[in-house]
C-alpha cells in the first residue's frame, strides 16, 4: 500500500476484495462491518473508499467480478451444445442444457485454489438470507443468461408448460445453491458426515436436478403426457 495516500493499488484492492468475500460468507452481508473488512485485508478505510466508495459497490464488486467469468463459462457451454447440436441436425437436449448452466457453477464450488469455492458459497448464502439490495443487483447481472437458457430449456420441452419449466428451475436454483453453501446443515441431523468431498458434488447433484426435470408433471396421474426426459 502506498504510504503517501493509503489507497494502494491492484493488489491493495485485491487484498480488500478476498477480505470482504471471505467476510460475506462466515458473518453475512450485513453483520460484516467496514471495519472488520479493513482489519483483515491490513488496510484502512481511506483505501476503501479510495477503490469502492461504499459498501454497496464494494459488495457489488465482489458479485461481479465472479458472476462475470462464471456467466461467461455458461454460454460457452450452451454455444458448444447448440453449435454441436446444429451440426448433427438435431435438437438440443433438456439434460444439456442444464449440464450447460450448472455444471459451470459446480466446477468454481471444487475450485479451492482460485477462491472459486468460497464466492459459491457466498453465492449460496445469498440466495437463502434476503438482501433486496443484492438480489435486485443480482437479477440484473443474471438477466441475459438467464433469458438464453431459458429460452433454450422452452425450445428442448415444447410440451411442457412454461410455468412448470420456470417452477423446476426454481427448485434446482434452490437445491445447487443449498448444496454448495455447505454441509453444516446435514450435519445437524446427519452428525458427523465424512464424505465432503466438493469433487463429489457435481455427479450427485446433477443426477438429482436431472431425476427433478424428468419427474411427471405433479397434476397428471399417468406419465404419458409427462415432461420429456433429460436424455431424450
Amino acid at each position: 500500500m502506498s504510504s503517501a495516500s493509503g489507497r494502494g493499488g491492484p493488489e491493495t484492492r485485491g487484498r480488500i476484495l478476498d477480505a470482504a468475500e471471505a467476510l460475506f460468507v462466515e458473518h453475512g452481508l450485513e453483520a460484516t462491518s467496514m471495519r472488520m473488512i479493513t482489519a483483515t485485508a491490513g488496510v484502512n478505510l481511506a483505501a476503501v473508499n479510495y477503490h469502492f466508495g461504499s459498501k454497496e459497490n464494494l459488495i457489488q464488486e465482489v458479485f461481479r467480478l465472479r458472476l462475470g467469468e462464471l456467466n461467461q463459462r455458461r454460454l460457452a457451454a450452451l454455444d458448444r451444445v447448440e453449435d454441436a447440436a446444429g451440426a448433427a441436425g438435431v435438437g438440443v437436449k433438456p439434460s444439456q442444457v442444464l449440464e450447460a448452466f450448472f455444471e459451470p457453477s459446480l466446477q468454481m464450488a471444487t475450485d479451492e485454489t482460485h477462491g472459486g469455492r468460497i464466492f459459491m458459497q457466498l453465492l449460496g448464502r445469498t440466495y437463502t438470507e434476503p438482501n433486496a439490495f443484492v438480489r435486485k443487483f443480482l437479477a440484473a447481472e443474471y438477466a441475459d443468461t438467464l433469458e438464453r437458457f431459458l429460452d433454450a430449456l422452452y425450445a428442448s420441452l415444447p410440451g411442457v408448460p412454461r410455468e412448470e419449466i420456470l417452477w423446476r428451475f426454481h427448485f434446482m436454483m434452490g437445491a445447487t445453491s443449498y448444496a454448495i453453501a455447505g454441509t453444516d446443515a446435514l450435519q445437524l441431523f446427519a452428525g458427523k458426515f465424512d464424505d465432503e468431498d466438493p469433487a463429489r458434488l457435481i455427479p450427485r447433484l446433477m443426477s438429482f436436478l436431472l431425476g427433478g426435470l424428468r419427474a411427471p408433471l405433479p397434476e397428471l396421474a399417468s406419465g404419458a403426457d409427462a415432461p420429456a426426459h433429460a436424455d431424450d
